[in-house]
């Protein structure tokens, strides 16, 4: 109001009528004048981009990498979709990551920071009310039409409407999406979320004009979403393996975030029965390379002919990027894991050392938290004052040892493990359940007994779950697996139609509105969310709305730190081991850039950096 003030004071000789007049109409002029934005290259969370506009590629990337090979992955299961934006049907995993591509392209070393892909700049304000894309000149998709603000449009509308339930809570915080003019694209939110700039940023853009008169959610087999991506399927057969080929063309190849990436001439994944037999194809020369996710098989198992004499490879890549969870989840939607003491009864029959020695020979530590391995993870002890202050307006609903830093069972190691065993039959009597000649019954009277719903290819698991059964017979309990093919596990676990499955939910350093679709109580009962264990928390909920409208880093850390006290009080997880060192095995010709970025492997590390060295 500093300038109206001068302006007023310049014209008062117009009288005391005219002063008022003229006054009011500048102020409401600037009050309804928009917010002054900026065109930048890239947006962060807080602060600026760590690159500047003129850079040239990802400071992990090897800029000049040769293009050309073909590369062979293995996924195990099967396939019945090749859309990856929708809830029916299972798709292979990799293709949103090769295929598609948002406005905006990450930096894996950089939490929460965003440069331009399909678009070449933003404008944003300071209030983050509203973010505008100018599309990139030249941004084709993969049959060369140019991508236009109609496809960025309809992809928003689409996704966000009759794409899968995780895209659905982004539209509905969007009031308004626009051309402002030609090339331009102005989204604005109805809701004050600074992270809601970033999102929309990320979101996959597809070409409208191929969905005309067609069902988007429902769509047969051979309708393969056309994307922007340096890769495109070309070939298929339904279950058993996909061929993807990279354009000659790409029409991104020099665009900063994408130069010196996705190098191969193609990919085919081909699909396996179960890990096992994977494995044996990798052994014989079929696959190119594989992720080892068992520190125990990584040092014994690697002894085959292919990798004695050099044709395979083994490579580490550490990150800093949390644990995640990894474990076996109980659905608290149904009765008795409603009941924290059932849950933490069955975290405590866990013999996690015994297991882990077993399968990893002690060589993987315990997740001990959801951000663990990570500066967001919750500190041991008591919540210091920051953390405290945010949990205490819940502290009626807080569940057990929140406060005071809830820490996971540690056996002996030895097979019986009797200290937990006895402190789970405490904690289940507490909770109305009795032992009638060796069998364990409920407050009812009924025998406790429910299932371990496991996908058909995870051997590992099934072996995990075989031991896991042995301490719950002590108990009096009976538990059984039940295993399911892919397009089962998929449907099941998106409809909550279990009691206990595997679970594994990677998280970032730039947590964020995902945290509602993975434990916010809106999503408990939307099908297809990944809140699997049914979570209603109101202090869950509180603690990502802090986490969410956080103005720094300090108050960020803070609510993430709570809000990870407040997840692992709830007992929903029994947890396994970290990942903290990356594996991968791979023939010799498969190379990397030697800088590793802070994020360390993922999906858009291998095979998105790597390339082919025939010599």
């Amino acid at each position: 109001m500093g300038i109206v003030a001068d302006m007023c004071i310049v014209f008062f000789q117009l009288g005391r009528s005219g002063f008022r007049g003229f006054c009011a109409s500048a102020a409401l002029i600037l009050a309804v004048a928009p917010a002054f934005a900026e065109s930048v290259h890239g947006i962060a969370m807080y602060g600026d981009p760590a690159l500047p506009p003129d850079f040239v590629s990802l400071p992990y990337v090897e800029a000049n990498a040769p293009k050309g090979g073909a590369i062979v992955l293995g996924n195990t299961g099967g396939f019945d979709s090749l859309n990856p934006f929708v809830f029916k049907g299972t798709k292979p995993w990799q293709l949103p990551f090769l295929t598609h591509e948002a406005l905006m392209g990450r930096s894996l070393d950089e939490p929460f920071t965003l440069y331009g892909l399909l678009a070449e700049s933003v404008e944003v304000p300071d209030s983050r009310k509203w973010i505008e894309f100018k599309l990139r000149t030249g941004a084709r998709f993969s049959d060369g039409t140019p991508v236009t603000v109609k496809d960025v449009i309809w992809s928003f509308k689409t996704l966000g409407t009759e794409g899968h339930p995780k895209y659905h809570g982004l539209w509905t915080q969007i009031e308004s999406i626009e051309e402002t003019k030609p090339d331009h694209v102005r989204i604005t939110f109805n809701t004050d979320n600074r992270e809601l700039a970033m999102l929309v940023g990320l979101r996959p853009i597809l070409k409208a004009a191929q969905w005309d008169g067609v069902d988007f959610a429902n769509a047969p087999l051979d309708m393969v979403p056309i994307g922007s991506g340096p890769y495109a399927v070309t070939d298929y057969e339904a279950g058993r393996f996909v061929k993807l080929s990279r354009s000659d063309d790409y029409w991104g190849a020099d665009v900063p975030v994408q130069k010196g990436t996705h190098n191969f001439d193609s990919i085919r994944i081909d699909f396996y029965g179960d890990g096992d037999v994977l494995r044996e194809g990798f052994k014989a020369g079929e696959i190119s390379a594989m992720r080892e996710f068992n520190a125990e098989d990584w040092a014994s198992q690697y002894n085959f002919p292919r990798a004695l004499n050099g044709d395979v490879v083994k490579t580490e890549i550490a990150h800093q990027k949390p644990s995640g969870m990894t474990g076996f989840v109980m659905n608290t939607r149904r009765a008795p894991f409603d009941d924290w003491r059932v849950r933490e009864a069955m975290i405590q029959a866990f013999n996690f050392e015994f297991i882990n020695e077993t399968f990893t020979g002690s060589a993987q530590p315990r997740i001990s938290s959801y951000f663990s391995n990570s500066v967001l993870a919750m500190q041991s002890g008591a919540a210091p004052a920051p953390v405290a202050a945010l949990l205490k307006p819940f502290n009626a609903i807080l569940p057990p040892d929140t406060l005071e830093g809830y820490t996971l069972p540690a056996s002996d190691g030895s097979l019986r493990n009797r200290k937990a065993t006895r402190r789970a039959m405490s904690l289940l009597s507490d909770a109305g359940f009795t032992v009638e000649n060796g069998v364990m019954k409920d407050p009812n009277g009924k025998p406790f007994t429910f299932d371990i719903l496991l996908p058909k290819g995870g051997t590992e698991n099934a072996a995990i779950a075989d031991l896991y059964i042995q301490s719950l017979n002590r108990l009096g309990i009976a538990v059984k697996t039940e295993t399911v093919d892919d397009a089962q596990f998929v449907e099941r676990t998106g409809t909550f139609a279990f009691e206990m499955t595997y679970f594994r939910r990677a998280l970032s350093l730039s947590p964020g509105n995902e945290q509602k679709f993975y434990w916010g109580s809106a999503s408990a009962d939307q099908e297809g969310s990944r809140n699997l264990m049914g979570a209603k928390s109101p202090a869950v909920d509180a603690m990502i709305d802090a986490m969410l409208g956080a103005q720094d880093q300090e108050g960020f850390l803070a609510a993430t730190r709570a809000l990870d006290r407040v997840l692992m009080a709830e007992r929903f997880v029994i947890p396994f081991w970290q990942f903290t060192t990356g594996r991968i095995a791979h023939v010799k010709e498969m190379k990397k850039p030697d800088v590793i970025p802070i994020y360390g492997d993922g999906p858009a590390y291998m095979p998105h950096l790597w390339w082919w060295d025939k010599e």
